[in-house]
């Protein structure tokens, strides 16, 4: 259960219903007990997201290593928080003896976890993200800094490297295989 505010009224929600939030109001977690607008992230943060995740898929897909999701996907972790990272991976095993994907939340963090910083992101508020993840079975969790060209790479809260545009992400053994130069994440286009 949770608790929709709207400015002036308040509203207890269930899981079902918080499934069915109407998109107007874009992207929701689940957070303490409360249901959190995390608003729009602007179309550098979305097609970031949207061409890590492409790749992502296509790759782990081809080698049968599990599954991508995209911002829309909350995972339920132990907290009764709902969280939705900007683009998630979980691998094969934690899928074994599934036909079809939940139609609801997967319990538990995913295996690796994206987050593209975007302009309404606070430091408080991405390290809190990390921390649950990292609480609820994450193993590698990149972030994404389109202003620096950066990505800071995780194995606990704390950063363990920071790439640049001149180095390369690594899946490690949760996408054996899989690169990238950080540099095509911050390509600039000519049309």
């Amino acid at each position: 259960m949770a608790i929709l505010t709207d400015g002036t009224h308040q509203k207890i929600v269930t899981d079902e219903e918080f499934m069915f939030l109407p998109e107007e109001g874009g992207h929701y977690e689940l957070i303490n007990g409360e249901v959190v607008d995390m608003g729009n992230s602007g179309m550098e943060h979305g097609n970031i997201s949207a061409y890590l995740c492409g790749l992502i898929e296509l790759y782990a897909r081809r080698q049968k290593l599990g599954v991508t999701c995209d911002s829309s996907t909350a995972f339920s972790l132990k907290s009764g928080n709902k969280r939705s990272p900007d683009v998630s991976f979980v691998i094969k095993e934690r899928l074994q003896g599934i036909k079809r994907l939940p139609k609801g939340y997967f319990q538990g963090a995913p295996d690796l976890v994206v987050e593209v910083i975007s302009p309404n992101n606070t430091f408080e508020e991405l390290h809190q993200k990390i921390v649950e993840y990292f609480d609820n079975g994450c193993r590698l969790l990149w972030v994404i800094n389109p202003d620096e060209k950066t990505v800071l790479v995780y194995h606990k809260p704390e950063p363990d490297k920071l790439l640049k545009v001149t180095d390369n992400l690594d899946g490690e053994d949760i996408l054996p295989g899989f690169t990238l130069s950080v540099s095509e994440l911050f390509m600039q286009f000519d049309f």
